[in-house]
């Protein structure tokens, strides 16, 4: 997961890359057998063990899904935690910097 925050203005802009295939379980492969479903179910952001984005995402997101979002309340060298978890229980957790 690439995250990026940049804080201007009093206010942070934080962007993050998750990547992961986010498959439906709707598709079909070559021989006509469905694929498992496999996507990300909740993500997660925290500033200073504060939450400041709770997502529940689907099926429906696309591959390696972008998300930008912003917030206040926070200072420059103060740590971005994102986490997230997928219907398949499997889990990851990143952390950046404000710039």
């Amino acid at each position: 997961m690439r995250i990026r925050a940049v804080l201007f203005n009093g206010v942070v802009e934080v962007k993050l890359m998750i990547r992961h295939v986010m498959e439906t379980g709707l598709r079909k492969d070559e021989q006509g057998v469905r694929i498992p479903a496999h996507y990300i179910e909740t993500l997660v952001v925290r500033c200073k063990d504060k939450i400041v984005l709770d997502a529940h995402l689907g099926m429906a997101v696309s591959q390696n899904p972008y998300i930008a979002f912003t917030f206040r309340d926070a200072a420059k060298g103060d740590r971005i935690e994102a986490s997230w978890r997928d219907n398949l229980g499997d889990t990851r957790v990143d952390e950046s910097v404000i710039s």
